[in-house]
């Protein structure tokens, strides 16, 4: 099944080369994929996933092994924010 991938600032780097400039790509991933899966099998450090969202909706730390993605799902994250 496809779904949209969208690695925020830094974490860009885990998306595939033609797709780094544009922080998103439509990526297939296996039927039941859940979005700690998708994390894992782009290599996706777990500690710069700060804040990940499916559909605009939040996905709380302890739930990223249980939440099975869908067809079209869009899965975004965001690594921590720093500066001052």
């Amino acid at each position: 099944m496809n779904i949209t991938l969208k690695l925020f600032a830094t974490l860009a780097v885990h998306l595939p080369p033609g797709a780094r400039r544009s922080h998103q790509a439509e990526v297939e991933v296996d039927a039941g994929a859940t979005v700690m899966g998708v994390i894992q099998a782009f290599r996706v450090p777990l500690g710069q996933c700060a804040l990940v969202l499916v559909n605009g909706s939040f996905v709380a730390p302890e739930a990223l092994a249980g939440k099975v993605l869908a067809e079209g799902d869009v899965l975004a994250i965001w690594p921590p924010v720093g500066g001052g």
